[in-house]
């Protein structure tokens, strides 16, 4: 995970734009980049506003298709939320 503790989120961000933004820059035309953070600590909101700015920062268009999260096979305890951690898009390069 890239943000380990809460503290780690603002480094863990940075990290997850410079990824995303380089992945993007290299997607073809229609290419489709499935992105994952697999973080508590990383709220999902956020990670799709990190993924937006970098799509806005490699000057590139993108079309969300899905928000993405555990499958039926790892389901989620009602009383522990922590374990909501995997979230993900998928995205096509338009």
């Amino acid at each position: 995970a890239f943000a380990k503790t809460k503290r780690d989120v603002p480094k863990a961000s940075r990290g997850y734009k410079e990824i995303n933004m380089q992945a993007i820059k290299h997607l073809d035309h229609g290419g489709m980049l499935a992105t994952f953070s697999c973080s508590n600590f990383m709220e999902e909101d956020l990670f799709y506003k990190i993924v937006q700015g970098a799509a806005r920062d490699a000057m590139t268009n993108v079309q969300l298709l899905a928000r993405l999260e555990a499958g039926p096979d790892h389901p989620l305890a009602l009383g522990h939320p922590e374990g909501r951690y995997l979230k993900g898009l998928l995205l096509r390069r338009s």
